[in-house]
């Protein structure tokens, strides 16, 4: 059936007009019903910020969402789209899409009255009903609300006082559609008060002439929830009139959290198979988060991103790839090695405390690094003993190789470790596989007991026999990383 092209053939449709927040609510209801998911890509929020959302949703209420940075804020406002219907009917050629049954601006009314069943209309796609917006103090009233245009006036023959003058801003373009406003305190507050002003009365002013525009547009938000009080940048009334308050977290669960890293991170690059990328790499990667947050030399307030493993993890890809490049090695297998040389990829990912201002970035990172570490070994060797390996370094062994050293050389040196591929076998590994898997499983206990402190390691002598400093921190000289040798930040 051919679509309607003009407002007569649109009402023979037997087209209704429905607000966007009932249009949303049908659609969200339908979903509800067949059990279909949501919000697809939004991995740990299911029995939490989801069903908040929903409820919101249901109840037609603007919301916000309240949460630190890299808690998918933003991806969630934008996933709201998918609750609109796939298109809708708007007269064509007007700038606010209004509804061809219920025209609100000047303009339209005009031509409606004018043309009667002739009007032309066309369709609107849901993507293009999704506007966002990032609030910084630069913000102008006419960029969200609008402004007289002199042009329009001079070139229509309009008294500035018409609405036929008007440049339309950002929020009445959203009409009939998701008007999205990221970090809302950052708003000046003489914003917030036109913020609020349309969404209780649907009354503007525009260069001190009022106006009476009854958008319909859900209006949704996000911001820092240290910024969304008395103390911080909003203003009581706006925050009065925003229906729902929904607080988003971190995940719960490393499962979650290793979820959403996979789902996120680039690491199938060249779709040859040749990565591999062991699962306890992958635990360390994402514990790094999890050890951040409860840090406390990095700042709370500020939270640790959900974006620091994601990057990490392509950082350590990354290394692990130039590795197996230089060296021609049909495998590229990460290791423990290569998370200290993802660095770059972590310490800016949070903010110090001032004892951690002290310490530097990177050396915060590393001890994080080791933290993560241990945590993971504990998981897979907490019942393992590993008194034949730690004996072989007290006995005077010690191991040093290159970070960048080949598989079968590394291979090489770890086989001269009485017991130590053996113990590999926990993690799943067996003896005929990969030389590069087998090396990442015994790099990855030998870290694990270095961050134990059941024996040491530093770039002069590599992996050696623990020694009795008698002090719980680690040595200063005791970096890291088996590269180049960073100091402390004084």
């Amino acid at each position: 059936m051919p679509k309607p092209r003009t407002l007569g053939e649109l009402k023979k449709s037997g087209y209704r007009s429905v607000s966007v927040k009932d249009e949303m609510r049908a659609n969200l209801v339908r979903k509800l019903e067949r059990g279909e998911t949501i919000f697809p890509g939004i991995i740990g929020f299911d029995d939490t910020v989801i069903p908040q959302i929903a409820n919101a949703i249901l109840s037609r209420h603007n919301f916000i969402l309240l949460g630190l940075r890299g808690q998918a804020k933003s991806r969630i406002l934008r996933s709201l789209v998918a609750l609109l219907d796939e298109e809708i009917p708007f007269i064509a050629g007007c700038e606010i899409n209004d509804d061809p049954l219920r025209p609100i601006c000047r303009a339209c009314v005009e031509r409606v009255n004018e043309c009667g069943p002739a009007t032309a209309i066309d369709f609107l796609p849901r993507d293009l009903r999704f506007v966002e917006k990032l609030a910084t103090p630069d913000v102008t009233i006419a960029d969200i609300i609008g402004d007289l245009d002199p042009i329009k006036a001079a070139r229509g023959g309009h008294a500035l006082s018409s609405e036929l003058t008007i440049h339309y801003g950002l929020l009445p373009r959203a009409n009939r559609g998701v008007f999205a406003i990221n970090e809302l305190p950052d708003l000046a507050g003489k914003i917030q008060v036109g913020l609020f002003n349309i969404m209780q009365e649907g009354d503007v002013q525009i260069k001190g002439y009022p106006v009476r525009l009854p958008l319909d547009v859900l209006l949704v938000f996000t911001a820092n929830p240290e910024d969304y009080t008395a103390r911080g940048k909003i203003i009581t009334p706006l925050k009065d009139r925003i229906g729902s308050e929904i607080r988003t977290h971190y995940p719960a669960t490393l499962d979650h959290a290793m979820a959403i890293t996979e789902q996120e991170a680039w690491t199938n690059r060249d779709g040859s198979g040749r990565l591999v990328v062991p699962q306890f790499v992958r635990e360390i990667i994402e514990s790094i988060a999890f050890e951040a947050r409860q840090e406390k030399k990095i700042d709370k307030r500020s939270g640790v991103s959900q974006r620091m493993p994601i990057t990490c993890l392509e950082n350590v890809v990354s290394n692990a790839e130039r590795r197996a490049l230089q060296n021609r090695e049909e495998k590229t297998v990460p290791r423990c090695s290569d998370i200290y040389g993802a660095l770059p990829s972590l310490t800016g990912k949070f903010e110090l405390e001032y004892e951690g201002e002290l310490r530097g970035a990177d050396t915060v990172a590393r001890d994080i690094i080791r933290q993560a570490t241990a945590r993971i070994f504990r998981k897979y060797f907490d019942n393992v003993p590993m008194h034949g390996v730690i004996q072989w370094f007290e006995l005077g062994g010690n191991l040093k190789y290159a970070e960048s050293a080949p598989s079968e050389e590394v291979y090489a040196q770890l086989k001269k470790i009485q017991g130590l591929f053996e113990k590999t076998q926990t993690l799943g590994l067996k003896a005929k596989d990969h030389p590069a898997l087998l090396v990442a499983g015994a790099e990855f206990i030998l870290e694990g007991l270095y961050a134990l402190k059941k024996i040491s390691r530093n770039e002069e002598l590599g992996y050696h026999a623990e020694r009795k400093t008698g002090r719980s921190e680690v040595p200063s000289e005791d970096v890291g990383s088996l590269g180049p040798r960073r100091r402390p930040i004084n």
